[in-house]
């Protein structure tokens, strides 16, 4: 059967809570994290920061997951995109034939203690820093798209961030426990800045830019955090067979890379690219989950491309939410299908 007529279809998804920096979930061990979301072909993770993490943590998340030793396991690594990266290479393996039954999907961040002294901080230097520290990319992409600090909403302080999170009927269906240190800890995000006024965060002063010109501050940039998603993919007929019923179809996806010096505004043109193979026009589509790790690129992204704010995020970002590197364009992807699932319609994702 052809692809086109047995499409790869997502039929379960499911996520742990978004802890704090050294949070409930820094203690967890990197492949229990990964284990706690579980007839699977092939185990792919989205990993990024594997120093500490020993070796094959793909295969230690696999196996105590319950899955068999001779299920193939292994990992991408493309930095942010690595979630979604995993589940387009899934749904590619699936397309071809390679897989059959639903590829086990589990993307996450290490969690483990950094910046101690004597020793080099691995997170900062080992991709966050590089030619061009991640905060002076989105100063480059606000000055360059022309995004005011005044121009980018207040996150931390918004209605529909981390509270209306917690309140949605969504959250009970997409969330799975994780035992910290032999204790269930509570589905619920440790991050959301509960009690935050507009006030208190618009005297945040910029956290890269020190010369007047910097707008990047604590309350318009995503925090440091660790977390775990997973999606189950299969084709159409399987799932028949499965007796599950799809979440989701993966009508197309796209990937773009872009100027270093403004990584974030790589959705332009993924997006861009992805509706366009699908056939679709951006009015199609009714949800758009955009990871903002900065506010400036989210707004910049939303500017290029003419969204309505109010599609972009509907559910909260990573400024309100959490960032864990790694798990969270995964992370949002659960999200997405969860709320659509209860709302209906079209939908895109894009890192």
């Amino acid at each position: 059967m052809s692809a086109d007529l047995d499409p790869v279809v997502l039929v379960s998804a499911a996520r742990t809570i978004i802890g704090s920096f050294n949070g409930a979930l820094s203690t967890v061990p990197v492949h229990d994290l990964g284990s706690t979301v579980r007839e699977v072909s092939e185990v792919i993770f989205g990993h990024v920061l594997a120093v500490g993490c020993g070796q094959n943590p793909v295969g230690q998340a696999s196996v105590g997951a319950g899955i068999p030793y001779f299920v193939p396991a292994w990992s991408c690594q493309m930095i942010r995109r690595s979630g979604l990266k995993a589940v387009g290479l899934a749904a590619q393996s699936i397309r071809i034939g390679d897989s059959s039954i639903a590829p086990h999907l589990v993307h996450l961040r290490m969690g483990v203690k950094t910046g101690e002294k004597p020793l080099t901080d691995s997170i900062l230097c080992d991709g966050l820093t590089d030619n061009y520290h991640m905060g002076i990319t989105a100063e480059n992409v606000a000055k360059q798209w022309q995004v005011g600090r005044e121009d980018r909403p207040r996150l931390p302080c918004c209605p529909r961030t981390g509270r209306r999170m917690h309140r949605r009927p969504a959250i009970l269906t997409e969330m799975v426990p994780v035992f910290g240190k032999k204790v269930l800890l509570k589905l619920k995000h440790e991050f959301p800045h509960h009690g935050s006024n507009t006030e208190a965060v618009s005297k945040l002063k910029p956290c890269f830019l020190m010369d007047g010109t910097g707008t990047v501050t604590p309350a318009n940039a995503s925090g440091m955090n660790d977390g775990a998603a997973a999606v189950v993919l299969m084709k159409t007929s399987e799932a028949g067979n499965c007796r599950l019923t799809p979440l989701a179809q993966i009508v197309s996806w796209a990937q773009a890379d872009v100027e270093p010096s403004i990584m974030g505004i790589g959705p332009i043109p993924a997006i861009k690219q992805a509706v366009a193979k699908a056939g679709w026009s951006l009015e199609d589509v009714d949800v758009f989950e955009i990871n903002e790790a900065f506010a400036a690129l989210s707004v910049a992204i939303a500017k290029e491309l003419g969204l309505n704010p109010e599609q972009v995020n509907t559910e909260g970002g990573a400024i309100a939410l959490g960032h864990p590197l790694g798990a969270s364009v995964c992370s949002i992807l659960v999200t997405l299908l969860h709320t659509l699932e209860h709302k209906g319609g079209h939908c895109a994702s894009c890192i």
